[in-house]
């Protein structure tokens, strides 16, 4: 069952669909300031929540996807539902929806007003190895990022939260699931990178408690295993362009995420990451890590 405060989130969010209603409304600021507006600037980021950190390795962090994007233009990006299969398809289900610009700026609003802002204190919970859920917001007044470590992950009555903290991580729990809950609204469709990524480390032949090695596939991008993202395993990254970027993808759509691709005479393990538009190569994966 929703919180009340994850209740409330969602009715903002939902009132900003009608026609009149502005983004001065109940949490979003004083009533006799406006709050600040998104950019101006078609493809450019206004609001991000991904994961970062936590118990994964180094080519699944390079390759993780952040869990909702949105866009001055109305374009939101996320996450969409897999198959608990194991191993799971090689493509990741990326799906975009488009919003409107009202839409848009209620979100941005909505996302200082819970919290998203210099200063803002999440604490640290007593939870090992969680990730830290990272939101990002663009304003008029500029770009603003907060962290809360084990958002879900940390237990209500954590001792090592103030009451403060607590409200706050409330906060930000409710924000994020009214803006995933507008993203996974009617329209989706999948979203078609105009750039692919592929991270890339050396194939290992699995062990005899996990299933069958998958047949290889001959891989149809860049030569492997591209430039280098970490010295550490060997992870690397190519791009894919056009031809190319439709040649892997029609590979990838049979494969799973254990099928081993030969490159160069040698079999390579690739996590596939369509960029974003505001992402143009492998360094944004570097930096993203």
């Amino acid at each position: 069952m929703p919180t009340a405060a994850a209740a409330a989130m969602l009715a903002l969010l939902s009132a900003c669909a009608q026609p009149g209603t502005g983004p001065g409304g109940a949490g979003a600021g004083s009533p006799s300031s406006a709050p600040p507006a998104p950019p101006a600037g078609g493809d450019a980021l206004v609001l991000r929540v991904t994961q970062t950190g936590g118990f994964a390795g180094p080519d699944a962090l390079a390759g993780r996807l952040p869990g909702l994007s949105v866009y001055a233009d109305g374009q939101v990006i996320f996450d969409g539902p897999v198959t608990a299969n194991y191993p799971g398809p090689a493509l990741p289900n990326v799906l975009v929806r488009v919003v409107s610009p009202e839409q848009v700026k209620q979100l941005t609003a909505q996302a200082v007003a819970a919290g998203v802002r210099d200063g803002a204190d999440f604490g640290q919970p007593g939870v090992a190895d969680a990730s830290t859920t990272e939101v990002t917001v663009v304003t008029d007044a500029g770009k603003q990022t907060v962290g809360a470590n084990a958002l879900r992950e940390a237990l209500p009555d954590d001792p090592l939260l103030t009451p403060a903290q607590k409200q706050a991580r409330e906060k930000l729990r409710a924000f994020i699931d009214g803006a995933e809950q507008l993203a996974s609204g009617p329209g989706a469709r999948p979203y078609q990178p105009e750039v692919l990524a592929a991270v890339v480390r050396p194939y290992v032949e699995p062990g005899n408690d996990l299933p069958a090695k998958p047949k290889a596939v001959q891989w149809p991008g860049p030569a492997l295993p591209g430039e280098p993202l970490t010295t550490e395993r060997k992870i690397g990254c190519v791009t894919a362009t056009g031809a190319q970027r439709d040649a892997i993808l029609a590979a990838a759509k049979n494969a799973n995420a254990g099928t081993p691709w030969t490159s160069g005479g040698n079999g390579w393990t690739v996590t596939f990451r369509p960029l974003l538009p505001d992402e143009s190569g492998c360094a944004d994966l570097k930096a993203a890590r």
